[in-house]
This record gives C-alpha cells, structure tokens and sequence, in this order.
C-alpha cells in the first residue's frame, strides 16, 4: 500500500486496535502513549510514542506491536520516535480507556495529575488531598491503600472495605 493514500487518521484507527501488552483492554491509544502521527512522502510513517514510566518493560512489545500492525496495513517504513518530553501523565489517557480499565477490573486514575484542589482555603499546607478511589467490582467509595505498588509499576494495590475484593489501582502520574 501506498503510504501516501493513506490518512493520519487511519493510522491513528488502526493505532487505536493495538492493546497495551500489560492490559490488553486497553489501546495504546487510550492509554495516551501515541503523541503523533506523521506520514512521510509515499512509504513512511512516523509514530511518536512516550512511554508511562522511564524504562518502563513493555515499551519494547509496544514498539513491536505498533510496527507489525501498521507493515500489516501495508506500511512499508514505520519509524518510532521515543519523546520523553514532556513525560507522559494519566490526565493523557481517554475516557473511553477508563471505562474499559474500569470494566476490566482496575480502578481507573481517581483525579487529574494537574490538580489544583489543594489550593482551596482550609486545605492545610502540604498535606495532598488523598483521591477517592471507587471499587471497580462493587462501586463502593469504603475504599484504603493496601500497598503503593500493585501487580505493575503503574499500579497501587487497594482493597474495598465494602465486598472486601482487591483490586488494582491505576496511580495518577
């Protein structure tokens, strides 16, 4: 296939059925990490991509995955930019990759990384405002920390007070 009579916004399409390898509900689009999209005269296409962690092990199989599913559309030259700049923050990700992460289990980030809450008069200095974070089984707000690192570096582990189940929590950053 021809790179040029292809669209940026196909490429962002076929972009959007490429599952994180970690969460396979979820796109590497709907996860935020896919910055750009550029095609590049008749063959080539250039995808930015900012990992969620420096070093983070899955950036590898991402790589992987974007590359195979855009030669497998006919893209001859994939080349894959790696912006660090500026880092990648859950306020990235869509709704739609919320609802998914929620529906699968895991509690989606409970407020936007740029927050401005603890600003508001009477929140003592220093002392950030702890999210309300909702049990993705029962809903329930009875919610507590059980340990800041879950089953990936992305992710808290909590547990609900109300139908007791653990669950992951994807931490804001």
């Amino acid at each position: 296939m021809d790179a040029a009579a292809v669209s940026a916004e196909q490429v962002w399409t076929w972009l959007g059925e490429v599952a994180d390898p970690e969460i396979p509900v979820i796109s590497v689009v709907d996860l935020g990490i896919v910055r750009a999209v550029e095609l590049i005269g008749a063959d080539e296409c250039v995808v930015t991509i900012t990992p969620t962690y420096s070093g983070c092990p899955a950036m590898a199989v991402i790589a992987e995955a974007v590359t195979a599913a855009l030669r497998g559309h006919g893209i001859a030259k994939v080349r894959l930019v790696n912006q660090l700049s500026p880092a990648w923050t859950t306020d990235w990700m869509s709704e739609s990759g919320k609802i998914k992460l929620h529906g699968y289990g895991i509690a989606p980030p409970a407020q936007q990384v740029v927050d401005i809450s603890g600003l508001r008069a009477g929140v003592k200095r220093g002392a950030a405002p702890q999210p309300r974070v909702l049990c993705p089984n029962c809903g329930s707000a009875d919610t507590e920390l059980t340990s800041q690192f879950g089953s990936t570096p992305c992710k808290a582990l909590y547990k609900c007070l109300a139908c007791r189940e653990p669950f992951d929590y994807f931490k804001c950053h």
